[in-house]
């Protein structure tokens, strides 16, 4: 492009325009604004929060209590059944001693039995007795 085809390009269709000078606005009123009064108070709030530990921490009271009442049961019934196994143990002694052979003819001997000198069998079938035992003197 020559310089005089760049002379006859046109001007651009959008030219800026020059602004008009604004007339000076007056300054806004400035004015001190109090802060609103407090329509609400904390006393609520705090009720609230203040029910809210006094429940929390009488909840863990009774837990804790619960809890302390519950062992002293456990170590109650622990002895109690300490006590009982031990009660179990001395009699199924007892009932050992008390069978043992030697106790049996003893015993058997103070109700004024006296030893078999045999024995003998029945038959069912037809009631008949087998190897009659005999008579003990």
């Amino acid at each position: 492009m020559s310089a005089q085809a760049a002379a006859r390009v046109a001007p651009p269709a959008f030219a800026p325009r020059p602004r008009p000078e604004r007339e000076a606005a007056p300054a806004p009123r400035l004015r001190i604004v109090r802060a609103p009064a407090q329509a609400r108070t904390r006393t609520p709030f705090v009720l609230v929060c203040m029910s809210v530990l006094a429940a929390a921490l009488l909840t863990a009271l009774l837990l804790n209590t619960q809890m302390a009442q519950s062992a002293y049961v456990r170590h109650d019934r622990t002895n109690e059944l300490a006590r009982l196994d031990q009660d179990e143990k001395d009699l199924v002694a007892t009932l050992d001693h008390k069978s043992s052979p030697d106790a049996l003819a003893s015993a058997a001997r103070r109700l004024g039995m006296v030893p078999a000198a045999g024995t003998g069998w029945v038959r069912l079938s037809d009631g008949s007795v087998q190897a009659a035992p005999k008579a003990s003197k």
